[in-house]
């Protein structure tokens, strides 16, 4: 199970690179336009994804920043939100790396940020839930840029499993 995980998070760098670098395209107006994503913005909604993933690495942890808030925007611009994001990126991965097969059945305690009751739950589906989230943003962020006139990206699994960074996983 652990190249399973270790496989999405690579995976989850390799694609929102790709969704950082279609975002550098955009002029400020473009960025911060809503276009009918959850959280409006190309803007808000990669400012969401990163503090979705503060919040769980904190949890999974119990290290670094968690914002209160998952509508918090951690950074006003793309150029101090780039960065942010290949470190949480990074951060992911060396957690990932780290931990066994042990480690995932266990049970830890959390308390949600929108509704504050305890939850108690193994590791393995709550870190399956961390890159589902990813995913499900980042189709919306792909839509966004989609209706700016764009060129589409493609971001499905398969083709990262294409790339020098996945074919590893693949053979």
């Amino acid at each position: 199970m652990l190249g399973h995980y270790r496989m999405f998070a690579d995976y989850n760098r390799w694609a929102n690179r790709l969704v950082y670098e279609a975002a550098a395209t955009l002029t400020e107006a473009q960025y911060r336009e809503g276009k009918g994503a959850f959280f409006g913005s190309l803007h808000a909604t990669l400012n969401h994804i990163l503090a979705a993933d503060r919040i769980w690495m904190k949890r999974f942890t119990g290290a670094g920043d968690a914002p209160t808030s998952l509508d918090a925007i951690l950074h006003d611009d793309l150029a101090s939100l780039s960065p942010a994001r290949a470190a949480e990126d990074d951060r992911i991965i060396a957690w990932v790396g780290s931990i066994s097969e042990t480690a995932l059945a266990r049970r830890f305690t959390y308390t949600p940020v929108s509704n504050p009751v305890p939850v108690t739950q193994r590791l393995a589906p709550a870190l399956s839930h961390v890159f589902n989230h990813q995913t499900h943003h980042r189709g919306q962020c792909h839509m966004t840029l989609t209706a700016l006139g764009n060129p589409s990206l493609s971001l499905d699994l398969a083709y990262f499993l294409r790339t020098p960074e996945g074919q590893g996983y693949a053979a």
